[in-house]
């Protein structure tokens, strides 16, 4: 495992405190990396008491504004949800996850999605990972505190060092964020020129289950490459034919 490698990203945080409480948490677990995207109140006096020792983390903390900039440079992105399970993506145990983002650290950079204290990551949020997180809680409340959730997400990923991981296979690093994105762009751009459409009553679901699948196929930059290049030659097909 590359702790270096292993970033927190706190997405809308809304309490100061809970920020300090959180560097708190990776400092105990050996973690630097904390990114906050669009802090509520940032920099803080709360966040500062509440860090106890880990002011060197806080102040190192980026600030960006979006989740798209947190992710940037990462290839394997995990998010914490309360759901058990969900139909469209895959969705681990902490301990598990734990062992999955230390492999995948060795192989570039890695980001954990924590959402805000009130409602958590949003659908499209998630839709950014390739893996789910679930901490298993009492099902009559199992909703954690942000700093809670974090101190045991960083606990497990401590302690996945002293335990044997298997490896994946060796391969390359995974497509970022940003090559994904304009997959999915070139993806929708070439379902509307086909006129292939989501048939369902609300017409919404088909380029979110794409979505959801490619992300589970933990694409890398090579094979975006080459479902580019299929839309592409799709795209140019279309073109001929109309010419024609």
């Amino acid at each position: 495992m590359d702790r270096a490698q292993i970033r927190i990203v706190l997405v809308e945080p809304s309490h100061p405190g809970n920020i300090g409480a959180v560097a708190r948490a990776m400092k105990n677990m050996g973690l630097e990396q904390l990114v906050l995207v669009a802090p509520r109140q940032f920099p803080h006096a709360e966040a500062t008491a509440r860090a106890s020792g880990a002011d060197d983390l806080l102040a190192r903390a980026r600030v960006v504004d979006s989740v798209s900039e947190a992710l940037a440079g990462c290839g394997f992105v995990a998010a914490t949800t309360s759901r058990e399970r969900d139909q469209y993506f895959r969705v681990a145990d902490v301990r598990a996850a734990a062992e999955r983002l230390a492999v995948e650290s060795t192989r570039g950079a890695v980001a954990v999605l924590f959402g805000s204290e009130r409602a958590g990551l949003t659908n499209e949020q998630l839709e950014t990972a390739h893996l789910l997180v679930r901490v298993p809680a009492s099902e009559t409340y199992p909703s954690l505190n942000l700093a809670m959730a974090v101190q045991i997400v960083a606990y497990e990923l401590f302690r996945v060092e002293g335990v044997a991981v298997a490896a994946t296979p060796a391969a390359g690093p995974l497509a970022e964020p940003a090559e994904l994105e304009r997959l999915y762009e070139h993806f929708a751009q070439v379902l509307e020129q086909v006129d292939f459409r989501d048939r369902t009553q609300s017409g919404t679901h088909l380029m979110a289950r794409i979505r959801r699948f490619l992300q589970r196929a933990e694409l890398d930059h090579n094979e975006v490459n080459i479902l580019r290049g299929f839309l592409t030659a799709v795209q140019r097909r279309r073109r001929r034919a109309g010419e024609s």
